[in-house]
């Protein structure tokens, strides 16, 4: 049987959860690991099989064996690397977000309009089993008209540092690490309404209160505590041109009294909540339901979820079915992320 053969950019923490997903998929050849520092490529490539490890994602590119990437570097060169591995002729999974800015969005776009090739972005959340079996729900009309949607995704303590803290290579904090999560999300479920203003508020108040003690968090490889320049917290009101609208928060740190993610759905016949407890609410002869739906994962995992999300992109590539997550989602994103930015700076309501 021919597997499809792909290669991986990036071998940060990332990468390993792309490695793994597509070690399980029958159809696929790891073909090669690129990575600047060739040690930690090599460490990856054993680890999950690879033939091949580059240092230059050119020299991987002009291999004519590699037929897909997928590309888990810093935000920052998502664009530069996607439109590189379209014109080589390769189909892309890019990790969220597509891109840092409008104008590498509109390139991204362009380049798999005019190669012809395929690109999935990697908005991760839409491939749970939980956001699947609510997704048919809602396309059954059992929310009836979706017309609001509210998330949280606040971190009390958690900023990660390095690069995530750095908004050059990063493109802002938890904004763009974890609210594109949520608002994506909400916005997939809500059924990708064209966005018509976004009214956003960002603060730096608290830095990255690396001086905490007692309390431990994820901190990227090049965690260095004296670099943070993205915000500690952002909000929210996202209005879409079909009168919908969507409430988010997110934050790396707050003077909260704990970790709180939540993601709710609202509609005219019923509403659900599908983070932290699946539930879809309803109701029949004059009665609310609380509907618990019985599943093996009722949250979201993340193992499962890359697991779905690396399957559908080979399935994609193979040309067995059109992607869930095109390249026109992953702009659209990024015009709501960078609009929230302007809004903040400007104090004013960023209309489309």
């Amino acid at each position: 049987m021919k597997k499809l053969k792909v290669a991986v950019i990036g071998a940060g923490s990332i990468s390993d959860s792309h490695l793994a997903a597509y070690a399980a998929h029958p159809e696929v050849e790891i073909y090669a690991i690129v990575d600047m520092n060739a040690a930690r490529a090599q460490a990856a490539a054993e680890r999950h099989g690879a033939t091949k490890t580059f240092s230059d994602y050119r020299d991987m590119l002009a291999d004519p064996e590699v037929e897909a990437v997928s590309i888990c570097t810093w935000n920052n060169t998502h664009a530069e690397l996607s439109i590189a591995a379209l014109e080589a002729g390769k189909h892309v999974l890019c990790e969220k977000p597509l891109c840092t800015n409008m104008e590498q969005a509109n390139r991204v776009e362009e380049a798999v309009r005019r190669t012809g090739k395929k690109l999935q972005v990697g908005f991760l959340r839409r491939f749970g089993s939980n956001t699947q079996v609510l997704r048919r729900f809602i396309e059954a009309g059992e929310l009836g008209e979706v017309y609001y949607a509210k998330a949280s995704y606040l971190r009390r303590l958690g900023n990660p540092g390095g690069w995530f803290a750095d908004r050059d290579r990063s493109g802002g904090g938890p904004l763009f690490d974890i609210g594109i999560h949520v608002i994506d999300l909400c916005w997939y479920l809500m059924g990708r309404p064209k966005v018509k203003s976004v009214s956003g508020n960002t603060y730096k108040k608290l830095g990255n209160r690396s001086h905490i003690e007692n309390l431990s968090f994820y901190k990227a490889a090049d965690y260095d505590a004296s670099l943070n320049n993205v915000e500690d917290m952002a909000n929210a009101l996202i209005r879409f041109e079909n009168g919908a609208s969507l409430l988010v928060d997110v934050s790396f740190t707050l003077h909260a009294q704990k970790d709180e993610f939540a993601v709710k759905i609202f509609g005219d016949k019923g509403g659900a909540e599908i983070e932290p407890d699946f539930c879809i609410v309803s109701e029949k002869h004059n009665t609310i339901l609380n509907i618990t739906p019985q599943m093996d994962h009722p949250t979201f995992d993340f193992t499962e979820g890359f697991r779905n999300e690396i399957f559908h992109f080979v399935d994609y590539c193979l040309g067995r079915t059109e992607t869930i997550s095109p390249v026109e989602d992953g702009v659209e994103l990024t015009k709501i992320l960078c609009g929230i930015y302007e809004s903040s700076e400007k104090g004013v309501e960023i209309h489309f």
